[in-house]
């Protein structure tokens, strides 16, 4: 944010600030006027933002004040700063992807280079002559827009050369919270008006980070979530920890506090949920609550701030009131108003419960659920012959046949998986492997080697819960990888994530539904926090 200020003045002079959304060219201005009062000799404006995250622009600001003439500083921050900065010369760059397909225009080729280490990029231009010109445009918001970055670098062919090429330019600004800014180089032939450019492209400075940046562009730094899906924004935060745990990267730690604070308070439905959030992130639906709870565990490992383990036992307290031996001898109700047995919420409390023991020094309250709700989900039922976890169980109380789902399979993997951790018992170990192999083997959540959900197949479509499903469950495998050390694991991680990148993941690193790249797919934040999930377990 930036604000502006008037010294050493006489009543009646004003000071403001100028934004720009476009580079300077043009502004809002007048910004916080503010006049010297009475007996004073200076005086000073609100602040404002510098950039607009949301809405996916990086502004300028300058001061400006009247003192019997108007002058004003000059803008700030015009240059976008990461590892390099804005006009660093390429012969620095390190390394040189082409990542996109050149274009021509009347024999030249013009072609856009990508510094995957450093998040920057260049455009060159060949086979022409005097006067051609090259530049690159920057976008921020995927190539819809690109009011601050056309024309940059903008270089001409000097005479006797048959090329040129721009300096390079950075493609995240972390200090404006822009991440994941797309270029294209873009060229004209010297005796025409008319121009040639690359389509866009994102950088991957890995394939986790790349993922991470495209979803990052989603998400709203002013609510403090990802909107509009509830409880997918619980478990995209959980992806986002995820990552930057396993990766060191911490450009993104901001987000956690954000989110926590943004949303910790009450909201009417259809606000956040189509039901109402009644505060700490509790709602009638049980397993949404549980997410959170899930989330804040994540975030307190990462970051070492009580409050977060404080509000998973909050939540989890909540979930624990609907743990009920009058019907089904056990398990945790989907809904308040206690209409479903169903996997994703005994899973969630599965591993809540586990989780919560393993972090509160001397309990033994949640050890003792833990063990209840183990013992309670391998006899109930939720799990079929084959191994594979149904959606829930009927008003009889048995296995309702429903939909094997990735997510429900990985919930019961990562539960008994934490427990073994805990407590030694090898039958828990044994159960979560068995759940895995079942998954891996083959249909329905395994074809052709890649995880696959049944609304994956054919011409179905995934709806916005769907999506994430997956990400579930390469998240609670690589834990069973990693207490089990088993290669076939491993492996199978490390093809889900092959396979993505291969065959789903556009010029823009956004990754979606099908990871096998089959059609019809679909690219949102959801299947991005999902596929990150993957990179992330892949390592």
């Amino acid at each position: 944010m930036a604000w502006a200020s008037i010294d050493d003045g006489v009543t009646g002079d004003s000071v403001w600030l100028d934004r720009s959304w476009d580079g300077g060219t043009t502004w809002e201005g007048l910004l916080g006027k503010a006049s010297i009062p009475g007996t004073w000799t200076g005086t000073r404006t609100l602040m404002y933002n510098v950039t607009d995250p949301r809405g996916h622009r990086r502004g300028l600001v300058r001061a400006c004040g009247d003192a019997a003439g108007v002058g004003c500083t000059n803008w700030v921050y015009p240059t976008v700063c990461d590892t390099l900065c804005d006009g660093t010369g390429a012969d620095r760059a390190s390394g040189d992807d082409q990542s996109v397909p050149s274009t021509t225009l009347y024999g030249r080729t013009v072609r856009l280079h990508v510094d995957q280490k450093n998040s920057t990029a260049w455009a060159s231009v060949e086979g022409g002559g005097a006067g051609d010109e090259i530049w690159l445009d920057r976008s921020w918001d995927g190539g819809s827009t690109w009011p601050d970055g056309s024309s940059l670098g903008r270089t001409t062919t000097p005479s006797g050369a048959g090329g040129t090429r721009t300096a390079m330019y950075a493609t995240r600004d972390p200090r404006g919270l822009l991440y994941g800014g797309a270029v294209r180089a873009c060229g004209r032939e010297a005796s025409h008006n008319e121009g040639s450019c690359t389509a866009w492209a994102r950088p991957a400075p890995t394939r986790a980070r790349a993922a991470a940046d495209t979803l990052m562009a989603s998400y709203d730094p002013y609510n403090g979530w990802w909107p509009s899906s509830w409880w997918n924004s619980a478990a995209t935060l959980t992806a986002v920890v995820d990552f930057a745990r396993a990766s060191g990267t911490h450009d993104y730690d901001w987000v956690i506090a954000r989110t926590f604070d943004r949303n910790k308070g009450v909201f009417a439905a259809g606000t956040r949920s189509s039901d109402a959030i009644e505060g700490d992130f509790i709602s009638r639906a049980v397993d949404d609550s549980a997410w959170w709870a899930i989330a804040w565990i994540d975030a307190y490992d990462y970051t070492h701030d009580a409050r977060y383990l404080d509000e998973a036992v909050t939540i989890a307290d909540y979930v624990q009131q609907y743990w009920d031996t009058g019907t089904c001898g056990g398990g945790v109700w989907w809904d308040r108003e206690r209409t479903y047995k169903n996997a994703v919420t005994n899973g969630q409390y599965l591993w809540l419960t586990t989780a919560l023991h393993q972090r509160l020094a001397g309990d033994t309250v949640w050890l003792r659920r833990a063990k209840t709700s183990a013992a309670w989900y391998r006899a109930s039922g939720l799990i079929g012959p084959a191994g594979l976890v149904n959606d829930g169980l009927t008003s009889s109380c048995a296995n309702n046949g429903s939909t094997v789902w990735s997510y429900n399979q990985g919930l019961a993997i990562g539960g008994f998986t934490e427990l073994w951790r805990s407590t030694g018992d090898g039958s828990l170990l044994a159960t979560a492997r068995t759940l895995a192999d079942a998954a891996i083997a083959g249909q329905p959540l395994t074809v052709g080697g890649v995880l696959t959900e049944s609304c994956d197949v054919g011409s179905a479509s995934c709806d916005d819960n769907q999506k994430q499903f997956k990400g579930v469950f390469v998240r609670n495998l690589a834990d069973l990888a990693s207490a089990t050390g088993a290669s076939a694991y491993r492996s199978y991680l490390q093809k889900q994530a092959d396979t993505l990148w291969a065959r789903d993941r556009t010029s823009l690193n956004a990754l979606g539904e099908r990871w096998a790249g089959t059609g019809p797919d679909q690219t949102d934040w959801r299947t991005q926090a999902s596929a990150l999930q993957a990179l992330t377990a892949a390592g």
